[in-house]
């Protein structure tokens, strides 16, 4: 059997086509099989950044200060705001698909295959294109476009809204993160939404439609707004949703969803809520049902592919990064799994995902950052004597109290000898700041080296030396010989000075 690549790339996300663009650079031989992209995200990250400078506005006008211009103070109407908005976010996206487009990895060598197919075993393992996007048995052969025939092959075909099974739901009509962004284009935005779970893009939409000026309900079925952080971050993030307007409702299911006239009603657990719009927003299930993957040998289980630590299938041939392996829709993440998937499908499959030092966020405002353990996983691992917690909040900070950004609190997670397992940062500047925990973990900087640093004064980043430098008291207030040992040698320089 001929190779006629390197890699196939079965993608659908935008760590495919960062898989790609990887691939090239290294001179490898790359097709990309490359259905639609949803680019929902830009508009989603550009919304979230209108809705803050809004509240902005609003704060500066509740601290007396008004603009001068009546142009910009009409912005701050809702409508004509919401308007702006579309307007920006289009441009942005148009901006984001022209950097990658499919041209212009074409231009780049990519051999790029606009479709749908699927995995065929027989005679050999190849993935088939078919025609008209309609596929049927690979063994109907004559509806095959092409074969394309890989040394190793790359999943990367991304995820779709998961539908909760709630009486009615269907009938009564809603709307997904995926396509959330098509139904807002209308010129006024709708007043009363609600959201249905507890997923990081549905936190961040419910809180930038409440600065918007909406009525918002969150409901989410877990304790906490979101499972896989520090609870004591998540009850500030909730607070901090709640002061924006956002009516937050944990341990509540959704049992019923009815029209009635031209309102939705829900059920959620014991109260009536009406609403214009139903958002929901609960999981996402990967796209791979349809690329055949039981004739090459590819398991799966409860929505989501079994890879081993180098991100191979259960066919050694194929790998997946992404969506389709589980988790949370984080870009960095994605394409984190991409370079590691990506160099063991061309080289040798020698190097391991660690996520130990792989940070995310919640494009919150004030942000959520987190990286490694949180208090509540160190303590699964750890005893409770063999680690710290230290914090520090942001109103100790000069630079918040210049920009009235004093909500925010830092958190780190060390062991007694100062290796650093973890920090979550809600605050202005996390996405920033968690990047030099992430850098330190994986190159196993201590904290000590975090608590001699010297930032530029006022700075954000003065909250990492601030909360690293707690380390040195925590030692020594657990440590009562040390401070026995202080004490002496103090009082000792005081009487040889004298």
């Amino acid at each position: 059997m001929s190779i006629d690549y390197d890699v196939v790339i079965i993608g659908g996300s935008l760590a495919g086509r960062y898989a790609a663009l990887a691939a090239t650079k290294l001179q490898a031989k790359v097709a990309l099989v490359e259905p639609q992209i949803n680019y929902g995200f830009i508009y989603h990250h550009t919304f979230c950044e209108i809705a803050n400078r809004l509240q902005s506005l609003n704060d500066a006008a509740g601290f007396g200060i008004h603009t001068n211009h009546a142009d910009i103070a009409e912005k701050c109407h809702i409508s004509v705001a919401w308007q702006e908005a579309m307007l920006y976010a289009d441009g942005v996206a148009a901006n984001i698909r022209e950097l990658n487009s499919l041209a212009t990895l074409a231009a780049l060598g990519v051999d790029v295959i606009f479709g749908q197919g699927e995995f065929q075993s027989s005679p050999h393992l190849a993935f088939a294109i078919y025609d008209n996007d309609k596929k049927s048995s690979y063994s109907a052969q004559h509806q095959i476009l092409r074969l394309l025939r890989g040394r190793t092959y790359l999943l990367a075909s991304g995820s779709r809204p998961a539908i909760p099974n709630i009486e009615g739901l269907q009938a009564t009509g809603y709307i997904t993160l995926a396509n959330i962004w098509q139904s807002l284009k209308k010129p006024t935005l709708l007043q009363n939404w609600v959201i249905i779970g507890g997923v990081p893009q549905s936190i961040e939409i419910a809180q930038t439609l409440a600065r918007l000026g909406c009525n918002v309900t969150l409901v989410i079925k877990y304790p906490y707004i979101l499972q896989n952080i520090d609870p004591e971050i998540a009850q500030l993030l909730q607070a901090q949703l709640e002061v924006d307007g956002v009516r937050v409702l944990t341990q509540t299911l959704v049992t019923q969803v009815r029209q009635i006239e031209d309102k939705k009603w829900i059920q959620a657990g014991d109260k009536a809520i009406e609403t214009d719009e139903i958002l929901v927003a609960t999981r996402q299930k990967p796209n791979f049902e349809s690329l055949n993957l039981a004739a090459a040998g590819v398991k799966s289980y409860c929505d989501r592919l079994i890879v081993n630590d180098k991100l191979q299938t259960t066919n050694k041939r194929i790998y997946a990064c992404g969506d389709v392996i589980g988790g949370y829709d984080f870009p960095n993440v994605a394409n984190y799994e991409a370079r590691i998937a990506l160099n063991n499908a061309l080289f040798f499959p020698r190097l391991h995902v660690n996520y130990q030092h792989i940070s995310w966020g919640i494009f919150t405002c004030p942000m959520l950052a987190q990286v490694g353990l949180t208090e509540t996983q160190a303590k699964r691992q750890f005893r409770n004597h063999e680690f710290l917690v230290l914090r520090q909040y942001f109103k100790s900070l000069t630079a918040a109290q210049i920009q009235s950004e004093t909500t925010g609190i830092c958190k780190l997670i060390v062991l007694r000898n100062g290796e650093i397992l973890g920090a979550t940062i809600l605050g202005v500047a996390a996405a920033e700041l968690i990047n030099i925990i992430a850098l330190a973990i994986a190159q196993k900087i201590k904290v000590k080296h975090l608590a001699n640093l010297a930032p530029v004064h006022p700075n954000f980043s003065e909250i990492l030396t601030q909360t690293a430098q707690e380390w040195h008291q925590q030692k020594l207030n657990n440590n009562p010989a040390l401070q026995d040992r202080l004490e002496s040698f103090f009082h000792f320089r005081r009487n040889w000075n004298l």
